[in-house]
């Protein structure tokens, strides 16, 4: 799963505290114990010299070093006794285990070249944090109300409204339910104020939640992000670029309402052929047909919009200008 450099960045800057805190925390535990039992110093300095003498004796050769060995050993493990024991009698349950953060890691976030687990429960988080962001609100797939749709029969649709938006809604579910790397693309088509945005917000959600990287733009700040790191590059605005190509899933908002013109026109080419080509899915709403797509932007562009995408139409009412009406 691909996360954004900003992304890893932070989480292992998170995890980097959690292990100083973590350590901090035993440096003060054990100078406790060195305070209220003295003799747990002793035996932590005793400790130290047999390891110093253990190191020696592995020189020496024949009977005399395996002796010498054996005494270090038992004195070692002696010691090692004594100490639980004063722990156990003297302080709560693991006040002096000294565990690390993470005990597959250590707390460096990798195990060989492998991201660990803890590493990657914080981008999760992260990732999570950076949906919410984004998407505005805390959306969820439970706040979708069907009764905003109506339940009698459109002849234009052959069905009503409302079942349009059921199944509409289960297919948006179950896409971010069991969302991978081959889920494929799904465009929202349909006027103002019919869901798109929330659904799309909900799928976000669900997927981030799963520890994908998700990446969720309404269309005009897409473009003026693309437009800057063309026209003005920096390290900044290179990387906020890169997200859109590298992330897991890219959910684009209302496409249509950024300004037209040329630059948006091939930089939508791009992104949509570089991410088809690669088999990286996309979620794409519009308030346009097909027809309107092939004017603005240009024929190419709607036969991969409609043509690579799983197209999914809203249809109803404004669910805006129904809850205005007190619905």
């Amino acid at each position: 799963m691909a996360y954004s450099t900003e992304v890893v960045q932070r989480a292992r800057v998170r995890l980097a505290q959690a292990k100083e805190d973590r350590e901090s925390e035993n440096r003060q535990h054990l100078a406790e114990a060195y305070t209220r039992v003295p003799r747990i110093k002793e035996i932590d300095m005793q400790l130290r010299r047999t390891m110093a003498q253990a190191a020696q004796a592995a020189f020496l050769q024949g009977s005399d070093g395996r002796e010498l060995m054996e005494q270090i050993r038992e004195e070692n493990l002696g010691l090692q006794e004594e100490r639980a024991r004063l722990a156990e009698e003297n302080f709560e349950e693991g006040f002096l285990d000294e565990t690390p953060i993470c005990d597959k890691c250590g707390g460096s976030g990798y195990v060989g070249s492998t991201m660990c687990e803890c590493l990657r429960e914080l981008c999760r988080q992260e990732q999570k944090k950076e949906v919410s962001i984004l998407s505005g609100s805390k959306e969820s797939f439970n706040q979708f109300r069907l009764d905003y749709y109506p339940d009698r029969v459109d002849p234009q649709y052959g069905a009503s409204p409302r079942t349009i938006m059921e199944r509409n809604f289960q297919n948006c579910r179950r896409y971010a339910a069991t969302f991978n790397l081959n889920a494929g693309n799904l465009l929202f088509v349909g006027g103002t104020g019919l869901g798109k945005t929330f659904l799309s917000a909900c799928i976000a959600r669900t997927v981030a939640d799963r520890g994908y990287s998700v990446v969720y733009e309404t269309a005009a700040h897409l473009f003026g992000k693309l437009e800057k790191a063309r026209f003005n590059p920096t390290e900044e605005s290179r990387r906020e670029a890169e997200k859109f190509t590298v992330c897991d899933l890219l959910i684009v908002d209302d496409l249509g309402t950024e300004m037209p013109g040329q630059f948006v026109t091939a930089s939508l080419y791009s992104l949509l052929n570089d991410r088809m080509l690669a088999g990286k899915p996309m979620v794409v709403s519009t308030n346009l047909n097909v027809d309107e797509v092939s004017r603005r932007y240009t024929p190419q562009i709607a036969s991969r919009l409609y043509g690579g995408f799983q197209r999914l139409t809203f249809v109803g009412e404004d669910i805006r200008v129904l809850k205005n009406r007190g619905f």
